[in-house]
């Protein structure tokens, strides 16, 4: 076992036990409801997935549990602390971490400096130090990139460890922001559609990657992905959200014969 692999093993807490809970959130945007009054959990070392027709709140889901949006009611409790508004460098610090849709790389930085960019919240030596590059600093640094070029072995990316990640495709770039992600050693870590424009192969490995994040690392991973294959396939459990309500919630096999989730991809309750 790797010391990425060692590291994140002996900060988990015991698995099954809820490390994020949603409770009653609701969210506006003037007149557009985004998300109304929904609720549920995500047990520590799992993989639970939020699914829904374009436009249901998955996404705006997301900017709510790692402070992007603060919702009017309703409350987030994680790791047993729970509040309302928390902005998302605090969201950070406690242990949550994201992709997005599209990718958010430094698109001039290479593979490696990205993934290190990661680390920012592992940095704590003071600017005096990083300045003389020096003692506390240059042990800083040599750890921090000792923990990235761990995560580009995990993740196979060595042979574009130095290419500037803007001349990367896509479905590599994809890869380098779960790095980057993967850097800040989250208990939680957020995907969304991590499996988004991608083509078959490149679905393939991004599902082994996330399934060896999660049982490796013991990362525990909410993801947002429309490809209900994948979804079956990956997650322990799944939220089902349509127009900011939930309409389903559970196992991949109770979701896929629930009325009401049925109803609301093939259009038919609409």
């Amino acid at each position: 076992m790797s010391a990425v692999q060692d590291q994140a093993h002996t900060s988990q807490p015991a698995p099954g036990e809820v490390l994020l809970e949603v409770d009653n959130i609701s969210l506006s945007f003037g007149g557009v409801k985004a998300i109304r009054d929904v609720s549920f959990d995500i047990r520590i070392g799992e993989v639970r997935a939020i699914i829904g027709p374009n436009g249901a709140g998955k996404t705006s889901m997301l900017n709510v549990i790692n402070g992007f949006y603060h919702p009017q009611e309703g409350t987030i409790t994680f790791a047993g602390k729970t509040r309302r508004n928390v902005r998302p460098y605090e969201a950070a610090a406690s242990g949550i971490a994201r992709t997005f849709q599209n990718v958010a790389l430094f698109k001039g930085m290479s593979t490696l400096d990205n993934i290190i960019s990661g680390r920012t919240l592992h940095m704590k030596t003071g600017f005096l130090w990083q300045l003389i590059h020096w003692g506390p600093a240059e042990r800083e640094e040599i750890a921090n990139r000792r923990k990235a070029e761990e995560i580009i072995d995990f993740l196979e990316i060595q042979h574009i460890r130095k290419t500037p990640v803007g001349r990367l495709p896509y479905g590599l770039q994809k890869r380098v922001e779960l790095g980057r992600a993967l850097a800040a050693e989250p208990k939680l870590l957020l995907l969304d559609e991590p499996m988004a424009g991608m083509n078959r192969e490149e679905k393939e490995d991004m599902s082994r990657f996330i399934l060896d994040v999660n049982s490796q690392f013991g990362t525990t991973i909410a993801l947002i992905e429309h490809d209900m294959g994948v979804v079956m396939d990956l997650s322990d459990r799944v939220v089902v959200l349509d127009y900011g309500r939930k309409i389903g919630d559970g196992t991949p096999s109770e979701v896929r014969g629930n009325q009401d989730v049925i109803d609301a991809y093939l259009g038919v309750s609409h």
